[in-house]
């Protein structure tokens, strides 16, 4: 056995306070930054350890697995899980180790691969209506059209309803919430949980527009158990199945909130880029709608999704240059070994997905598009740690086959339908908890000439 007291502290990271500072607060970008600085696991101290808890930026396949693989109680939620906590309640995404674990083995089996497709089918008519908004064309915004795609598909899909019918204000809510505990637990200094200041005043307000949803919606399948709302109807029947206790109505009004605070931003920035990158590589285009094209002149349905294989590559290179989050954080709970160093108890491990995916040692030309990367034979050979957007090892996202589906299904139905040129070379991003698109995407859509695609398809 490893004798973790023996290994050298991971090696602080040479760059200097002011610019660690800023990098830190920039999660996605601020992390080649400081890998190229320190390596692929580096220490960042940002105040003294009584004020706020040293940083361990873990990069590497290595410490992916080391830190994400383990299944011991090594490891806790973090800060930043602690702020959503605060202000949206017990979820799925929040709990500590010891409360979570009964509530994901009755959550879990709604989210098997399986049973995703009883309720994720509702992305491809969400599509449709993008494509038929704009029948004849124009230029898009391609972040407000991918918003209202999933949003319509994810309330069809967990509520029976059409959230674009409340869609400005579930926007605005959700981007106070999770702004104000973003920026909350990256400060060294906070104030105290019980001062009433405006940033908490404006995300508990927030969090209580879309409870009354959330609520809504419980209390409407409760009374009436045929109600078109698959999701909430799932959970509703849930039970652990060591324990046989279903989950609480409060319970389950929390989770749908998180499933609409992470499951909307992270299918939209995934849609939105994808289609924004393939509006610059019209070749790759073409084969995604012809793919699409070849399964015939019907709406897509989850079962299709296996004859959609080089869609999924193009979804995947996506997700690996724009992960739907840059990165997670876990709290070290003892002294353990990651990547060959000791990591001290009560260290913030942050656990960085995007230096990963544009890590050049791993992915040759890192930001070129290549949706070859993830060909049958390029995925074989990769390494389980290499690829994560979904995170991995005991609390990977639970919604991962719900998004790919859904992801899949809409960019097939887009493509086969529009062609779509780009008309930024870059894409702005955000990254308060999620990664977001920053401000317009624009592009061109045009309707797809049907002959073109099917003599391609043919060819």
């Amino acid at each position: 056995m490893q004798d973790v007291g023996a290994l050298p502290l991971v090696p602080k990271n040479p760059l200097p306070f002011w610019k660690l500072v800023k990098l830190v607060r920039r999660l996605d970008t601020g992390q080649e930054v400081i890998r190229d600085a320190g390596g692929r696991i580096t220490r960042i101290q940002m105040a003294p350890k009584w004020l706020f808890p040293p940083i361990v930026a873990v990069m590497s396949p290595e410490g992916m697995r080391d830190v994400l693989g383990r299944v011991d109680s090594a490891f806790e939620r973090c800060i930043v899980h602690d702020q959503v906590r605060e202000v949206a309640g017990d979820s799925l995404w929040v709990l500590p180790n010891d409360l979570w674990r009964p509530r994901k083995r009755a959550v879990q089996p709604v989210f098997a691969k399986h049973a995703v497709k009883k309720f994720g089918g509702h992305m491809s008519a969400a599509a449709q209506a993008f494509v038929d908004r704009w029948a004849d064309g124009g230029e898009v915004d391609l972040d407000v059209e991918c918003r209202k795609v999933a949003m319509q598909s994810l309330g069809r899909s967990v509520l029976g309803i059409d959230l674009n019918e409340r869609g400005d204000v579930i926007a605005r809510c959700m981007h106070v919430a999770s702004s104000y505990a973003a920026d909350r637990a990256l400060r060294p200094v906070r104030a105290p949980r019980w001062l009433p200041t405006p940033a908490r005043w404006r995300a508990t307000r927030a969090v209580a527009e879309m409870r009354k949803i959330t609520d809504e919606m419980v209390r409407a399948c409760r009374a009436d158990p045929t109600r078109d709302a698959p999701l909430v109807q799932a959970l509703i029947a849930a039970t652990d199945p060591e324990t046989g206790r279903p989950l609480s109505d409060e319970d389950i009004s929390n989770d749908l909130l998180i499933f609409m605070l992470a499951g909307h931003d992270t299918t939209a920035t995934a849609l939105t880029h994808a289609l924004w990158i393939l509006g610059h590589h019209p070749d790759v285009q073409e084969r995604v709608a012809a793919e699409a094209a070849a399964i015939g002149d019907r709406e897509l349905t989850p079962d299709d999704v296996p004859n959609l294989g080089y869609t999924q590559q193009v979804l995947h290179e996506s997700l690996r240059l724009c992960p739907p989050a840059a990165g997670v954080g876990r709290l070290a709970t003892r002294d353990i070994a990651v990547a060959g160093y000791r990591v001290e108890a009560g260290t913030l491990i942050a656990v960085g997905l995007y230096a990963l995916h544009h890590d050049p040692e791993l992915w040759p030309d890192p930001y070129k598009f290549d949706p070859d990367r993830f060909s049958p034979e390029n995925v074989k050979a990769r390494g389980r740690w290499e690829f994560m957007p979904f995170l991995g090892g005991g609390r990977p996202c639970i919604g991962e086959h719900f998004a790919r589906l859904e992801a899949t299904l809409a960019l097939g139905t887009i493509v086969r339908a529009m062609e779509i040129r780009s008309l930024d070379d870059r894409f702005e991003c955000d990254v308060p908890l999620t990664t977001v698109a920053k401000g317009p995407i624009p592009a061109v859509v045009s309707p797809r000439r049907r002959h073109a695609v099917t003599v391609a398809a043919a060819g």
